[in-house]
């Protein structure tokens, strides 16, 4: 291929790849709004206009987890009761050291409450600046059949995709 060739497809993939990347982008947001809106449905099944399935798109819902929610809070906590030198670092203002965080919000996390307990005295404290809640959004995925990747791909090649996919994408704006 010449060089012109390879520009001139170069310009056309990236078209294609930036009108089918918007449209994802709107698509699965919609998905999502519907999945939302349909709070029993877990799961349901992507489909060619032939019947066959190809895919199953599922509803993920993340695990909640510790999140610090008011650093100086929680300073101040870890501070008062991690007095070891591992714990907190003192500068010009003091911050409770990241392995330190970490390992006390994956004990939160386990126990699903912004709890700790000093195994030493068998204290529990609520921890102040610490919440249990979701680190990310709701979503959904979509997990391919067997052969579902191949059955997309020839029923795009047939055009059998066609009033499904195209109008969308042929009707992309100016730039």
């Amino acid at each position: 291929m010449s060089l012109a060739d390879l520009a001139a497809r170069e310009a056309v993939l990236k078209a294609v790849a930036d009108a089918i990347g918007d449209e994802l982008k709107a698509v699965r947001a919609a998905v999502q709004a519907e999945l939302d809106a349909n709070r029993g449905v877990q799961q349901v099944a992507a489909v060619l206009p032939d019947g066959r399935q190809v895919a199953k798109v599922s509803l993920t819902n993340p695990a909640p987890a510790a999140v610090v929610t008011d650093p100086e809070a929680f300073v101040a906590w870890v501070r008062d009761h991690h007095p070891d030198e591992k714990a907190v670092t003192r500068r010009f203002v003091l911050e409770v050291r990241p392995a330190t965080q970490a390992a006390l919000l994956a004990e939160m996390t386990a126990a699903g409450v912004a709890q700790w307990c000093n195994t030493e005295t068998g204290e529990v404290h609520t921890v102040p600046g610490v919440e249990i809640r979701a680190t990310r959004a709701r979503s959904h995925s979509v997990r391919f059949d067997k052969a579902g990747r191949d059955a997309v791909a020839e029923a795009w090649r047939s055009g059998e995709l066609a009033a499904l996919v195209l109008p969308e994408l042929t009707a992309g704006g100016a730039e």
